[in-house]
Protein backbone atom coordinates (compact mmCIF):
# COMPACT_ATOMS: atom_id res chain seq x y z
CA UNK A 1 0.00 0.00 0.00
CA UNK A 2 1.25 3.51 -0.83
CA UNK A 3 2.12 5.39 2.33
CA UNK A 4 0.36 8.63 3.28
CA UNK A 5 3.69 10.43 2.92
CA UNK A 6 4.14 9.12 -0.62
CA UNK A 7 0.63 10.23 -1.53
CA UNK A 8 1.37 13.73 -0.18
CA UNK A 9 4.57 13.82 -2.23
CA UNK A 10 2.68 12.86 -5.38
CA UNK A 11 0.04 15.50 -4.73
CA UNK A 12 2.69 18.16 -4.17
CA UNK A 13 4.35 17.15 -7.44
CA UNK A 14 1.11 17.88 -9.26
CA UNK A 15 0.75 21.21 -7.41
CA UNK A 16 4.29 22.15 -8.42
CA UNK A 17 3.55 21.57 -12.12
CA UNK A 18 0.30 23.53 -11.85
CA UNK A 19 2.21 26.50 -10.46
CA UNK A 20 4.73 26.13 -13.29
CA UNK A 21 1.88 26.05 -15.84
CA UNK A 22 0.65 29.44 -14.63
CA UNK A 23 4.14 30.83 -15.12
CA UNK A 24 4.49 29.31 -18.59
CA UNK A 25 1.20 30.49 -20.10
CA UNK A 26 1.53 34.00 -18.65
CA UNK A 27 5.15 34.46 -19.73
CA UNK A 28 6.40 34.86 -16.17
CA UNK A 29 9.48 32.67 -16.47
CA UNK A 30 10.50 34.51 -19.63
CA UNK A 31 9.82 37.91 -18.05
CA UNK A 32 11.92 37.11 -14.98
CA UNK A 33 14.72 35.91 -17.25
CA UNK A 34 14.73 39.34 -18.91
CA UNK A 35 14.37 41.28 -15.65
CA UNK A 36 16.84 39.12 -13.71
CA UNK A 37 15.22 40.13 -10.39
CA UNK A 38 11.80 41.70 -9.80
CA UNK A 39 9.27 42.34 -7.08
CA UNK A 40 5.68 41.29 -7.77
CA UNK A 41 4.85 44.93 -8.48
CA UNK A 42 7.70 45.22 -10.99
CA UNK A 43 6.69 41.94 -12.57
CA UNK A 44 3.09 43.17 -12.83
CA UNK A 45 4.27 46.32 -14.59
CA UNK A 46 6.39 44.31 -17.04
CA UNK A 47 3.67 41.79 -17.88
CA UNK A 48 0.46 43.80 -17.44
CA UNK A 49 -0.86 41.14 -15.05
CA UNK A 50 -2.69 41.62 -11.76
CA UNK A 51 -0.31 42.31 -8.88
CA UNK A 52 -2.47 40.52 -6.32
CA UNK A 53 -2.31 37.27 -8.26
CA UNK A 54 1.37 37.77 -9.00
CA UNK A 55 2.26 38.28 -5.33
CA UNK A 56 0.66 34.96 -4.45
CA UNK A 57 2.07 33.19 -7.50
CA UNK A 58 5.59 34.33 -6.59
CA UNK A 59 5.17 32.97 -3.06
CA UNK A 60 3.90 29.64 -4.40
CA UNK A 61 6.64 29.44 -7.08
CA UNK A 62 9.21 30.13 -4.36
CA UNK A 63 7.65 27.45 -2.13
CA UNK A 64 8.07 24.88 -4.93
CA UNK A 65 11.59 26.12 -5.82
CA UNK A 66 10.78 27.61 -9.23
CA UNK A 67 11.95 30.97 -7.84
CA UNK A 68 14.57 32.19 -5.37
CA UNK A 69 14.29 35.18 -3.05
CA UNK A 70 16.57 38.18 -3.50
CA UNK A 71 15.79 41.00 -1.07
CA UNK A 72 12.19 42.03 -1.66
CA UNK A 73 12.22 40.48 -5.10
CA UNK A 74 12.40 37.12 -6.83
CA UNK A 75 14.65 35.58 -9.46
CA UNK A 76 14.53 32.33 -11.40
CA UNK A 77 16.02 29.23 -9.88
CA UNK A 78 17.77 26.77 -12.18
CA UNK A 79 14.56 24.74 -12.30
CA UNK A 80 12.51 27.85 -13.02
CA UNK A 81 14.77 28.79 -15.90
CA UNK A 82 14.22 25.32 -17.38
CA UNK A 83 10.51 26.20 -17.76
CA UNK A 84 11.12 29.03 -20.22
CA UNK A 85 9.34 27.94 -23.42
CA UNK A 86 11.96 29.53 -25.66
CA UNK A 87 14.69 27.18 -24.43
CA UNK A 88 15.38 24.32 -26.84
CA UNK A 89 15.55 21.98 -23.84
CA UNK A 90 12.58 23.53 -22.07
CA UNK A 91 10.63 21.35 -19.66
CA UNK A 92 7.42 23.34 -20.08
CA UNK A 93 5.70 20.35 -21.71
CA UNK A 94 5.48 18.63 -18.33
CA UNK A 95 3.59 21.59 -16.86
CA UNK A 96 1.18 21.90 -19.80
CA UNK A 97 0.63 18.15 -19.85
CA UNK A 98 -0.14 18.07 -16.12
CA UNK A 99 -2.88 20.68 -16.39
CA UNK A 100 -4.28 19.15 -19.59
CA UNK A 101 -4.32 15.80 -17.83
CA UNK A 102 -6.21 17.24 -14.85
CA UNK A 103 -8.77 18.78 -17.21
CA UNK A 104 -9.28 15.53 -19.09
CA UNK A 105 -9.50 13.50 -15.88
CA UNK A 106 -12.24 15.81 -14.59
CA UNK A 107 -14.14 15.44 -17.87
CA UNK A 108 -13.75 11.64 -17.82
CA UNK A 109 -15.02 11.49 -14.22
CA UNK A 110 -18.28 13.18 -15.18
CA UNK A 111 -18.75 11.54 -18.58
CA UNK A 112 -18.28 8.07 -17.11
CA UNK A 113 -21.78 8.41 -15.64
CA UNK A 114 -23.43 9.03 -19.01
CA UNK A 115 -21.17 7.35 -21.56
CA UNK A 116 -21.03 10.53 -23.62
CA UNK A 117 -17.91 11.00 -25.78
CA UNK A 118 -17.91 14.66 -26.83
CA UNK A 119 -14.94 14.44 -29.19
CA UNK A 120 -11.87 16.59 -29.73
CA UNK A 121 -13.67 19.81 -28.84
CA UNK A 122 -12.77 19.07 -25.21
CA UNK A 123 -9.19 20.11 -26.02
CA UNK A 124 -10.40 23.66 -26.69
CA UNK A 125 -12.54 23.97 -23.58
CA UNK A 126 -9.74 25.65 -21.61
CA UNK A 127 -8.50 28.77 -23.40
CA UNK A 128 -5.16 28.72 -21.58
CA UNK A 129 -4.32 25.17 -22.77
CA UNK A 130 -5.03 25.01 -26.51
CA UNK A 131 -2.45 27.65 -27.61
CA UNK A 132 0.25 25.58 -25.85
CA UNK A 133 -0.80 22.17 -27.14
CA UNK A 134 1.50 22.26 -30.18
CA UNK A 135 4.48 23.48 -28.15
CA UNK A 136 3.89 20.69 -25.65
CA UNK A 137 4.00 18.08 -28.42
CA UNK A 138 7.08 19.67 -29.97
CA UNK A 139 9.04 19.62 -26.73
CA UNK A 140 7.93 16.04 -26.04
CA UNK A 141 8.63 14.52 -29.45
CA UNK A 142 10.78 16.66 -31.76
CA UNK A 143 14.12 15.40 -30.49
CA UNK A 144 12.99 11.78 -30.78
CA UNK A 145 11.89 12.43 -34.35
CA UNK A 146 15.12 14.18 -35.37
CA UNK A 147 17.55 11.87 -33.58
CA UNK A 148 15.87 8.45 -33.78
CA UNK A 149 13.12 8.30 -36.38
CA UNK A 150 14.46 10.28 -39.35
CA UNK A 151 17.88 8.51 -39.35
CA UNK A 152 16.42 5.02 -38.88
CA UNK A 153 13.41 5.07 -41.24
CA UNK A 154 14.76 4.97 -44.84
CA UNK A 155 11.70 6.51 -46.50
CA UNK A 156 12.69 10.03 -45.41
CA UNK A 157 16.08 9.96 -47.14
CA UNK A 158 14.52 8.40 -50.24
CA UNK A 159 11.85 11.08 -50.56
CA UNK A 160 14.44 13.77 -49.93
CA UNK A 161 16.46 12.44 -52.86
CA UNK A 162 13.33 12.74 -55.01
CA UNK A 163 13.07 16.42 -53.96
CA UNK A 164 9.47 15.63 -53.19
CA UNK A 165 6.52 17.12 -51.35
CA UNK A 166 5.89 16.04 -47.75
CA UNK A 167 2.40 16.63 -46.33
CA UNK A 168 1.45 16.48 -42.65
CA UNK A 169 -2.25 15.93 -41.89
CA UNK A 170 -3.19 17.44 -38.52
CA UNK A 171 0.07 19.38 -38.39
CA UNK A 172 -0.53 21.33 -35.17
CA UNK A 173 2.11 24.04 -34.82
CA UNK A 174 4.09 22.49 -37.69
CA UNK A 175 6.92 21.06 -35.62
CA UNK A 176 7.03 17.71 -37.50
CA UNK A 177 7.54 19.34 -40.90
CA UNK A 178 9.93 21.95 -39.53
CA UNK A 179 12.06 19.17 -38.07
CA UNK A 180 11.81 17.04 -41.22
CA UNK A 181 12.73 19.84 -43.62
CA UNK A 182 15.60 20.81 -41.36
CA UNK A 183 17.02 17.31 -41.79
CA UNK A 184 15.91 16.72 -45.41
CA UNK A 185 16.94 19.89 -47.17
CA UNK A 186 15.57 18.93 -50.62
CA UNK A 187 12.01 18.34 -49.42
CA UNK A 188 9.13 20.80 -49.64
CA UNK A 189 6.36 20.74 -47.07
CA UNK A 190 2.64 21.40 -46.69
CA UNK A 191 0.84 21.17 -43.35
CA UNK A 192 -2.95 21.00 -42.95
CA UNK A 193 -4.80 21.51 -39.67
CA UNK A 194 -8.37 22.16 -38.61
CA UNK A 195 -7.51 24.85 -36.04
CA UNK A 196 -6.75 28.35 -37.36
CA UNK A 197 -4.58 29.08 -34.30
CA UNK A 198 -2.35 26.10 -35.15
CA UNK A 199 -1.94 27.30 -38.74
CA UNK A 200 -1.03 30.79 -37.51
CA UNK A 201 1.58 29.43 -35.10
CA UNK A 202 3.01 27.03 -37.68
CA UNK A 203 3.41 29.75 -40.32
CA UNK A 204 5.16 32.10 -37.91
CA UNK A 205 7.51 29.40 -36.58
CA UNK A 206 8.44 28.23 -40.09
CA UNK A 207 9.34 31.79 -41.04
CA UNK A 208 11.41 32.16 -37.88
CA UNK A 209 13.37 29.00 -38.77
CA UNK A 210 14.00 30.25 -42.32
CA UNK A 211 11.70 27.68 -43.93
CA UNK A 212 9.03 30.02 -45.27
CA UNK A 213 9.96 29.39 -48.92
CA UNK A 214 9.79 25.59 -48.68
CA UNK A 215 7.05 25.11 -46.11
CA UNK A 216 3.45 26.28 -46.14
CA UNK A 217 0.41 25.71 -43.93
CA UNK A 218 -3.33 25.93 -44.47
CA UNK A 219 -6.59 25.01 -42.79
CA UNK A 220 -7.83 21.65 -43.99
CA UNK A 221 -10.14 18.80 -43.02
CA UNK A 222 -8.47 15.40 -42.92
CA UNK A 223 -11.67 13.89 -44.39
CA UNK A 224 -12.02 16.29 -47.34
CA UNK A 225 -8.57 17.64 -48.22
CA UNK A 226 -7.33 18.03 -51.78
CA UNK A 227 -3.63 18.65 -52.41
CA UNK A 228 -2.34 21.14 -55.00
CA UNK A 229 -0.11 18.37 -56.41
CA UNK A 230 0.45 14.65 -55.68
CA UNK A 231 2.59 14.13 -52.59
CA UNK A 232 5.64 11.94 -52.21
CA UNK A 233 5.08 11.50 -48.48
CA UNK A 234 1.92 11.95 -46.42
CA UNK A 235 2.52 11.89 -42.66
CA UNK A 236 0.01 11.27 -39.92
CA UNK A 237 1.80 12.10 -36.70
CA UNK A 238 -0.07 10.54 -33.76
CA UNK A 239 -3.32 11.25 -35.61
CA UNK A 240 -4.50 7.95 -37.14
CA UNK A 241 -6.25 6.82 -33.95
CA UNK A 242 -8.39 9.97 -34.20
CA UNK A 243 -9.88 8.82 -37.53
CA UNK A 244 -9.56 5.05 -37.20
CA UNK A 245 -13.25 4.35 -37.78
CA UNK A 246 -12.99 5.98 -41.24
CA UNK A 247 -9.67 4.33 -42.14
CA UNK A 248 -10.93 2.57 -45.29
CA UNK A 249 -12.15 5.76 -46.91
CA UNK A 250 -9.12 7.68 -45.61
CA UNK A 251 -6.51 5.25 -46.95
CA UNK A 252 -8.22 5.23 -50.35
CA UNK A 253 -8.05 9.03 -50.41
CA UNK A 254 -4.39 9.00 -49.34
CA UNK A 255 -3.49 6.70 -52.23
CA UNK A 256 -5.24 9.05 -54.67
CA UNK A 257 -3.10 11.93 -53.38
CA UNK A 258 0.23 10.05 -53.53
CA UNK A 259 2.77 9.95 -56.32
CA UNK A 260 3.55 6.43 -57.63
CA UNK A 261 6.06 5.00 -55.19
CA UNK A 262 5.06 7.56 -52.56
CA UNK A 263 4.38 6.61 -48.97
CA UNK A 264 2.04 7.13 -46.05
CA UNK A 265 4.05 7.42 -42.83
CA UNK A 266 2.10 6.71 -39.65
CA UNK A 267 3.60 7.50 -36.23
CA UNK A 268 1.52 6.22 -33.30
CA UNK A 269 1.79 5.12 -29.69
CA UNK A 270 2.08 1.32 -29.81
CA UNK A 271 -0.64 -0.14 -27.61
CA UNK A 272 0.84 -3.37 -26.21
CA UNK A 273 -0.54 -6.85 -26.83
CA UNK A 274 0.14 -7.73 -23.19
CA UNK A 275 -1.51 -5.35 -20.70
CA UNK A 276 1.08 -6.33 -18.09
CA UNK A 277 3.38 -3.88 -19.86
CA UNK A 278 1.17 -1.00 -18.72
CA UNK A 279 2.89 -1.17 -15.32
CA UNK A 280 6.18 -0.25 -17.00
CA UNK A 281 7.13 3.46 -16.72
CA UNK A 282 7.22 3.91 -20.51
CA UNK A 283 3.60 2.77 -20.81
CA UNK A 284 1.92 4.31 -17.74
CA UNK A 285 1.29 7.64 -19.43
CA UNK A 286 -0.11 5.80 -22.44
CA UNK A 287 -2.63 4.02 -20.22
CA UNK A 288 -3.83 7.33 -18.78
CA UNK A 289 -3.95 8.97 -22.20
CA UNK A 290 -5.98 6.10 -23.61
CA UNK A 291 -8.69 6.99 -21.08
CA UNK A 292 -8.62 10.61 -22.23
CA UNK A 293 -8.70 9.46 -25.85
CA UNK A 294 -11.96 7.67 -25.06
CA UNK A 295 -13.42 11.06 -24.08
CA UNK A 296 -12.47 12.27 -27.58
CA UNK A 297 -14.04 9.23 -29.26
CA UNK A 298 -10.72 7.48 -29.95
CA UNK A 299 -8.50 4.67 -28.70
CA UNK A 300 -4.87 3.70 -29.17
CA UNK A 301 -3.94 1.05 -31.73
CA UNK A 302 -1.71 -2.01 -31.80
CA UNK A 303 1.01 -1.96 -34.50
CA UNK A 304 -0.42 -5.07 -36.15
CA UNK A 305 -3.81 -3.34 -36.53
CA UNK A 306 -2.19 -0.45 -38.38
CA UNK A 307 -0.10 -2.79 -40.55
CA UNK A 308 -3.09 -4.95 -41.50
CA UNK A 309 -5.21 -1.92 -42.39
CA UNK A 310 -2.51 -0.50 -44.66
CA UNK A 311 -1.98 -3.90 -46.29
CA UNK A 312 -5.72 -4.26 -46.86
CA UNK A 313 -5.62 -0.91 -48.65
CA UNK A 314 -3.06 -2.33 -51.06
CA UNK A 315 0.04 -0.65 -49.62
CA UNK A 316 3.40 -2.35 -49.09
CA UNK A 317 4.10 -2.13 -45.36
CA UNK A 318 7.22 -1.83 -43.20
CA UNK A 319 7.20 -1.48 -39.40
CA UNK A 320 9.76 0.47 -37.35
CA UNK A 321 9.45 0.23 -33.53
CA UNK A 322 10.65 3.29 -31.58
CA UNK A 323 10.50 2.61 -27.84
CA UNK A 324 6.83 2.54 -26.84
CA UNK A 325 5.88 4.08 -30.22
CA UNK A 326 5.83 2.69 -33.74
CA UNK A 327 6.33 4.12 -37.22
CA UNK A 328 4.46 2.21 -39.95
CA UNK A 329 5.22 3.02 -43.58
CA UNK A 330 2.75 2.12 -46.31
CA UNK A 331 4.20 2.43 -49.83
CA UNK A 332 1.99 2.93 -52.88
CA UNK A 333 2.93 0.13 -55.26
Amino acid sequence: MISAEELRNRAQGAMSLHIAFIGVVNGLFSALHRLQTATPAELAQATDLNVGYLRRWCDAAYAFSWLEREGDGFRLSEDGDSMRPERSDSRMAAAVGAVLGAHMAERAAGLMRTGERPGEKVLAERETILPWFGSMLEHNFRRTFEEKIVPSVPIFAEMNARQGLAVDLGCGNGWYLRALLGKCTQLRGLGLDGFAENVRQATALAAAEGLGERLHFAEGDIHQFRLPEPADLIAMNRALHHVWEERGELFARLQEELQPGGAVVIWEPAWPDDNLLLREPAYRGMAFQNLTEHVQGNHFLRPDEISQALSAAGLAVSIHPVGSDVVVVGRRR
